[in-house]
């Protein structure tokens, strides 16, 4: 059994727009000098960070399950099977957000759009929480591939 799942979302509209805007403004402003090409950087940078998030994607890689941000594949992360200790379904809060970033006491979240996630409780006493639209299937998958206890 593998698994493979893309979650799309708008949210990468957010840095489109804006980062839009600034390129085609940056480039009818003519006083001073050094203000059009710095805009025009900015907004270049936001348009392709938007490339990063526009999905994302959960996959099995055999040893472990990857997650990763795309197109642009610049935000990655695996983790082995052999570390997992618990998987459950959860729902992340607004505090939460979205994106890839640690909370005290909640780990990390990888999270692109909506509030349903799998938190993968790890055996070093680690949290990741992977946002998802597939929670029951991603769940059950996981479970099969909890490490054995040994006897």
């Amino acid at each position: 059994m593998t698994y493979e799942h893309t979650q799309r979302a708008p949210l990468h509209w957010l840095l489109v727009i804006p980062g839009t805007a600034m390129v085609v403004t940056a480039w009818q402003l003519s006083e001073p000098a050094w203000v059009a090409p710095l805009i025009s950087i900015v907004g270049s940078i936001m348009i392709v960070l938007s490339l990063c998030f526009r999905h994302l994607r959960v996959r099995d890689r055999g040893e472990a399950l990857e997650v990763g941000f795309g197109p642009l594949p610049w935000f990655r992360r695996s983790v082995a099977y052999a570390r997992l200790r618990a998987v459950t379904p959860e729902r992340s809060t607004l505090l939460d957000g979205w994106g890839i970033h640690y909370s005290v006491g909640r780990g990390w979240i990888w999270n692109l759009w909506g509030f349903d996630c799998v938190a993968l409780d790890l055996k070093d006493g680690g949290r990741v929480r992977i946002g998802t639209d597939d929670v029951e299937g991603l769940a059950t998958f996981l479970q099969t591939r909890l490490p054995k206890e040994d006897a």
